[in-house]
């Protein structure tokens, strides 16, 4: 099994990147925070306010991974339903609790055993895979990355930034599994970059690691 961990703020592309690496290695992309965002989502459903009755979500969901989706109860989920806005103001707040990040991480180490992959997230470096073969560190300047946010959702950039920066906030504070960068990751600021070329990037940096890796 060979990880490539890519890890960054919302907003610095890593799904569309990791998407891109992986189709560029013959690898499986794996995006950590739709884990997350399918608790949220059934916890919302089913109107489970305490950290208990999501912690019990978490724990006992019928979540699945297969060709690059989730799969809840049988049924794929909408990238809609994942990315409402009720879903994004929750599910900050839901992926703080250690319960919850522990249950969804062994989900995320289960599916990638046995597998090439490519994970993004917020600490796969650190917490899930922190012995990644290739572990890179997106960033990018905190408005390019609420524009983007932007223009994929089609709400209003100050909201956006607004939320962006309340995000960002939970998850460089959060006792567990916090935004962090580690010293071994490469750092990318992605602002100034096209999708194209932060992938060639990564690619080629995961190229470099592991053919250093097989002449040792």
């Amino acid at each position: 099994m060979t990880v490539v961990a890519i890890d960054g703020p919302a907003g610095t592309g890593k799904s569309s990147v990791a998407a891109c690496v992986a189709d560029g290695l013959g690898y499986r992309a794996v995006n950590s925070g739709a884990f997350y965002r399918a608790v949220s989502y059934e916890a919302l459903r089913r109107s489970a306010e305490t950290e208990d009755a999501i912690v019990a979500i978490a724990r006992d969901l019928d979540l699945r991974y297969g060709d690059g989706e989730l799969v809840l109860n049988g049924a794929r989920i909408a990238q809609a339903d994942l990315h409402s806005p009720q879903v994004d103001e929750v599910v900050a707040a839901h992926s703080a609790i250690a319960a919850v990040r522990n249950a969804v991480n062994e989900r995320i180490r289960s599916y990638c055993m046995e597998r090439n992959v490519v994970v993004e997230g917020r600490d796969i470096a650190t917490v899930v895979f922190p012995d990644a073969a290739v572990k890179v560190f997106l960033d990018a300047d905190p408005a390019e990355r609420a524009r983007r946010r932007s223009g994929q959702t089609g709400a209003d950039h100050g909201t956006v930034a607004r939320s962006m920066e309340h995000r960002d906030t939970i998850d460089r504070t959060k006792p567990v599994g916090r935004l962090e960068r580690t010293p071994d990751a490469i750092y990318i600021d992605t602002t100034h970059l096209t999708l194209k070329k932060v992938c060639a990037k990564v690619i080629a940096i995961t190229h470099d690691i592991l053919s250093r890796g097989r002449s040792n």
